[in-house]
Parts: C-alpha cells; sequence; structure tokens
C-alpha cells in the first residue's frame, strides 16, 4: 500500500483519464475536485443546496408527459416521517416496475428530486418503469442508521401500498449513485435479513461501500479523483459519528464490512478505473461471487467519480448509459419466482 502522503505517488502510476472526460472536467475548474474537509462542511453543503436545481413536481411532470407526486409516509421507530417522490409515465395502465433510487452526495448532500429528471428521461419513459426517490436524513446532523432506516422503512410502505402507486410489487429493483449506491447495496442486505421487500436486482452505480478507505485506489487517486480519500473520510465521519473506524461497524453502515453477500438480488456495479472507489467497487463484485450470486460489473476506463454527470454526451457516458438500460431491461423482463427461487437457502 502506497504511504498516506494526501495526493498520489507518481512511483505508483495513475490510471490516466479518458481524453474527452479530462476535456470536460478541466472546464469546471479547480472546484471540480477540492476535497470535502471538516472545516468546509458546512459550507459546501450550503453551496450544495443553493447550487443543485431542485425541479418541483411541476417541473417534474413535463407538460403531462409523467404523474409525479410528493408522499410523507411514516418513517423508521422513533424517526420523522419520510417523503417520497413517486414519479411515472402517463397514460400507462396497470402496475408498472419499481425503480427505488437513492440519490448520492456523500450523506452529505443532495436530494430527492434533482435526480428525478434524468431517471424519467432516461429509464421511466423508454422502460415503462416508476421510480420512487427517497429523501433520506443527512449527515452530521443525522447519523447512521438515520439514512439507511429512512430508505428502509420508504420502501416498505411503497411495497405494502403498491396498489395504490400503480407498481408491482414483485418488481422491484433499488438503485443508486455514489452514496446513494452505498444506501441501495445496505438496503439489499437489510431486506434479506429483516424479511422484508424482496428487491429483484440492485443497481449499484459507483457506490460508496468501504468506510475504512484504505484501499490501493483510495491512495492512488488521493488529490486527483472529483471524490477522493479526504472527502471519503469526512463524509464517513460526518455519517459515523464517535463509530468511525469501530472494528464492528455493521454492514447495513457500510456494506463492504458484510460477511455473508449470499441470497442477494442481482447486482449491477459499475466505477471507473481512474476513480477513488475502484476497488472496493470491485471487492465487492467479487465477493458476490464468491457467495454464489450474481453480479455485473464494469470498469470504465479512464472514468473518474460521477463522470457522466460532468461529461454526459462524452462517448463513455454514453456507454454507461446503454450498459445500465440494458441491464435494467433484462432484469425487470425476468420472473419474480427466478428471483426468489435462487434466494432461497
Amino acid at each position: 500500500m502506497p504511504p498516506d502522503t494526501g495526493r498520489a505517488s507518481t512511483a505508483w502510476g495513475v490510471p490516466p483519464f479518458d481524453p474527452e472526460l479530462a476535456v470536460a472536467l478541466a472546464g469546471w475548474g479547480d472546484a471540480a475536485r477540492e476535497p470535502v474537509t471538516p472545516e468546509n462542511l458546512a459550507a459546501r453543503q450550503e453551496r450544495d443546496a443553493a447550487g443543485r436545481p431542485r425541479p418541483s413536481v411541476r417541473d417534474l411532470r413535463a407538460d403531462g408527459r409523467f404523474e409525479v407526486e410528493e408522499l410523507r409516509v411514516p418513517g423508521p421507530p422513533g424517526g420523522p416521517d419520510v417523503t417520497l417522490v413517486s414519479a411515472r409515465p402517463a397514460g400507462i395502465t396497470g402496475p408498472l416496475p419499481l425503480l427505488y433510487y437513492m440519490h448520492g452526495g456523500g450523506m452529505i448532500t443532495g436530494n430527492a428530486w434533482s435526480v428525478l429528471p434524468r431517471l424519467l428521461r432516461e429509464w421511466a419513459a423508454p422502460l415503462g418503469l416508476a421510480v420512487v426517490s427517497v429523501e433520506y436524513r443527512l449527515a452530521p446532523e443525522a447519523q447512521y442508521p438515520a439514512a439507511v432506516e429512512d430508505c428502509y422503512a420508504g420502501l416498505v410502505r411503497a411495497v405494502a401500498h403498491a396498489a395504490e402507486l400503480g407498481i408491482d410489487a414483485g418488481r422491484v429493483v433499488v438503485g443508486g449513485k455514489s452514496a446513494g449506491g452505498g444506501l441501495a447495496a445496505a438496503l439489499a442486505l437489510l431486506t434479506r435479513d429483516r424479511g422484508g421487500p424482496c428487491p429483484i436486482g440492485q443497481l449499484l452505480l459507483c457506490p460508496m461501500l468501504d468506510d475504512r478507505n484504505d484501499t490501493f485506489s483510495s491512495h492512488q487517486m488521493a488529490g486527483i479523483d472529483t471524490w477522493d480519500r479526504t472527502s471519503s473520510a469526512t463524509a464517513w465521519q460526518a455519517l459515523l459519528g464517535d463509530r468511525y473506524g469501530a472494528a464492528d461497524l455493521p454492514a447495513y453502515a457500510a456494506p463492504a464490512r458484510a460477511t455473508d453477500l449470499s441470497r442477494l438480488p442481482p447486482a449491477y456495479i459499475e466505477v471507473g478505473s481512474a476513480e477513488t472507489l475502484r476497488d472496493e467497487a470491485v471487492a465487492y463484485a467479487q465477493a458476490i461471487w464468491q457467495a454464489g450470486g450474481q453480479a455485473e460489473l464494469h470498469v470504465w476506463p479512464g472514468a473518474f467519480h460521477g463522470f457522466d454527470t460532468f461529461a454526459p454526451r462524452a462517448a463513455l457516458s454514453r456507454d454507461a448509459r446503454d450498459a445500465r438500460t440494458h441491464w435494467l431491461r433484462r432484469v425487470l423482463a425476468q420472473t419474480p419466482r427466478l428471483h426468489a427461487d435462487a434466494m432461497t437457502p
């Protein structure tokens, strides 16, 4: 393991960025790679809240192309209600499969609304898919297990009221990006262990899985990736508080801590080769295979964290979107019984 110098050592080599992505990233300026630290965390949260577009329900309805409503549902025991933003293509009758989605933002920023225009455009409309986006509580104001319990409470409620929402309770995929990908992985573990709703797939996009922050790639990409190990350490500490670094941390807090990855729904896992979270994502896919499970792994060459957000028109971003869509289409086309049989001990 390279020494912790705060930046990658040239002796260890650094995977080059895809040329098209590198040009796009340069256009964002130095702020794109400014790490999140305990000292600037509050300012970054304020900046994110002010700068991240938060479309209204009217905006999301897109002149009647989608049916959208905000729902307040009971939260976890002792916790506040949870807001779910439910959306589906307009004019489609019958229950639709559901993508239950957790937004990114390192557990410290982001919201349930800003991710929806893209999800509706890329998946809901072409696949005939309903989407529920979860407004979970953020750290450090709310620490573990607040976020994952919010997500679990919302999933239980959505499935229990599937008929009212017009969704097919037997065809639910949990998914998310970055912190949301970590939450989706944790949710798959939690539903398995509690006997909760049984997803047929988990969509894990550059997932944030390992609080230990000590993989080769976390050192290799220090000071280079758009989300580096300094930002990761700040986010995990905000989420875990006094439990940060604890040896007995539950897998529901950091899924890379899981010792049993059997009986999980099929996973789609993607990450960039030039990304801090690369090695923990690859290790998670390998652990699923070793447990006898299904995982489709994509390591996009020269991609950094959030590459398709920084450069949505780049060829690599288009390829990544196509691969995700193909996986979703395949998973949704399979019968729930196939997945239920595979998860039976």
